[in-house]
């Protein structure tokens, strides 16, 4: 097996999905993987569209009692975490060992601003002028504030 190693990926202009498979193929493969800037990260498809998609999605939950969930994030690094999570085998151990590696973050920590970032060519959205919404535009229209812009 090869060695562990810490995966630094810049989400900015990246499509979620194609990021996210990296990001958990690289977690099962046993790397810690840490994603920067998640709210510049892209979904693709009409605004309005993945909008309304997210707002029904928001009204699932357990009729008995609500507290106990479904929980759905507003907070763009929680929402691309939980994206992630979706392309683990997550009831096994192996995925939950996976999922304990991930790291996102809204824009770029100190601690990672130095450190050389991976960009996935591949994963990169080459036509902004086509129909798409960032996760931070997403997550506002949730009801998500940036605490950096309210203050």
């Amino acid at each position: 097996m090869s060695e562990k190693r810490v995966k630094v990926f810049d989400a900015e202009n990246m499509v979620v999905g194609r990021l996210a498979a990296k990001a958990a193929k690289a977690a099962l493969l046993g790397d810690s993987v840490i994603i920067v800037n998640a709210e510049k990260a892209v979904i693709t498809g009409d605004r309005r569209t993945v909008i309304d998609a997210y707002k029904a999605k928001r009204n699932i939950r357990t009729s008995y009692n609500p507290r106990r969930g479904p929980f759905h994030h507003r907070r763009p690094d929680k929402l691309v975490r939980r994206v992630i999570r979706g392309m683990l085998p997550w009831p096994k151990p192996r995925g939950k060992e996976a999922y304990k590696r991930v790291r996102v973050y809204i824009g770029v920590p100190e601690k990672y601003a130095e450190s050389e970032r991976i960009v996935l060519e591949g994963a990169r959205y080459r036509s902004l002028t086509r129909k798409h919404i960032t996760v931070g535009d997403l997550c506002y229209e949730l009801g998500w504030r940036n605490p950096a812009e309210v203050a």
